[in-house]
């Protein structure tokens, strides 16, 4: 059985309890049995994800009147947090399926978008993607190739994105993409929006599937456009106001990106703590020499932190406080921790640890993509240094 949680002084409404109960309930049950062979046959986990629906999750923060629980970002994070306790490919696929298909649609789209996409996403039986990241501008989204062009009451769309999740499963619907739509009127400025685009569209090519490091029970592909056309009421929100959106979203990204790092860090903990008390070493278990004691509490004290960090920039958010320096601290620290655990749990484990019967082997090349996707490290320590006026 997983290690207890430690208590974080959260303070959870009943309503949040119950959420991260059933996800923790449902991980038990449904992912962690499986999360092996999803691994080791790259498969997407569709049964997972259906139930995933059934319950509510893809629903958390989607208003009642649109198919949705009604709920707060905080549940979200929670129930990705402990589906991310047995797979974190499965918790990505929850996060990029809500925080980046389904909120900017509930945050931007109009009263006809919300009516046609919300009630099948908010149910899980469809996933909507979200097209950012370029192949020459990933970072430095605002550097964005892709163009659209209006005529005639359509958009033409012509460009190509990179490691886009969740655009190539048979339950697919569409993707939102980020394009230059104008030059905005002003020297060196670009107007750039978000254009929703629809499975099956002539001229949206998706890629073959990603040869990853890990996350293989998540659905990852480039995305091409040539002459990609859609109806111009395909906008998403007001045009040239793509850039600031994306950068919204992005910022509770970091704070889901920052709840499934938790998930796997207190995934570490959990393996490492029940295989320390088992293995025997010098004749008692090695739970009982310092040194791993020691490897045990410096991994417990990060995931206390990191959940700490995590679910108060989650509160914000909720709150509608500005938050921008919160989300970025918890998104680079636990993801940080969360690497640093992997490589502690592989130490706790010695050999088995590097055999891939052992969930740590899978936690290690899972981890890695934390300290890079929703903004790198880099990128986060360069928004706490402007927001310190550096």
């Amino acid at each position: 059985m997983p290690a207890p949680v430690l208590n974080t002084q959260l303070d959870l409404t009943d309503e949040q309890r119950a959420i991260r109960d059933l996800a923790r309930e449902f991980c038990e049950a449904e992912v962690r049995p499986h999360a092996a062979e999803w691994d080791e046959h790259h498969s997407f986990p569709y049964e997972a994800v259906a139930k995933m629906g059934e319950l509510g999750f893809f629903g958390l923060t989607v208003p009642e009147e649109h198919g949705g629980f009604g709920g707060d970002f905080t549940s979200l994070c929670l129930a990705i947090e402990e589906i991310s306790r047995g797979d974190t490919g499965l918790g990505i696929t929850l996060e990029a399926a809500v925080g980046l298909g389904i909120s900017p649609i509930v945050r931007f789209g109009t009263d006809e978008q919300k009516a046609r996409y919300l009630p099948e996403l908010a149910a899980g039986r469809r996933l909507w993607a979200f097209g950012l990241t370029e192949p020459h501008a990933g970072t430095d989204a605002g550097a964005t190739r892709t163009r659209a062009k209006l005529a005639d009451g359509s958009w033409t769309i012509n460009g190509s994105k990179a490691f886009i999740t969740n655009p190539g499963t048979d339950i697919s619907w569409g993707v939102t993409v980020t394009a230059v739509t104008g030059d905005g009127g002003g020297e060196g400025r670009r107007e750039i929006s978000t254009i929703m685009v629809e499975k099956g569209t002539p001229g949206y090519l998706i890629e073959p599937a990603y040869r990853k490091l890990g996350w293989h029970s998540s659905d990852t592909h480039g995305l091409t456009f040539q002459d990609c056309t859609v109806p111009e009421e395909n906008l998403l929100g007001q045009r040239g106001r793509g850039y600031a959106q994306f950068l919204s979203t992005l910022e509770a990204g970091r704070i889901a990106i920052a709840a499934l790092s938790v998930g796997l860090a207190q995934a570490c903990l959990d393996e490492s703590l029940a295989y320390a008390k088992e293995r025997v070493s010098f004749g008692v278990p090695i739970s009982k020499h310092q040194a791993i004691q020691f490897k045990l509490a410096d991994m417990a004290m990060e995931v206390h932190l990191a959940r700490l960090a995590t679910y108060h920039a989650a509160a914000l958010w909720d709150r509608g406080k500005p938050c921008a320096m919160e989300a970025a601290s918890a998104k680079l620290f636990a993801s940080e921790a969360s690497k640093r655990a992997c490589d502690q749990a592989i130490q706790v484990h010695g050999g088995m640890g590097f055999m891939e019967e052992s969930p740590v082997a899978r936690f290690w090349r899972d981890v890695k993509v934390n300290e890079i996707g929703e903004g790198t490290s880099e990128v986060q320590r360069m928004l706490l240094a402007k927001h310190l006026g550096c």
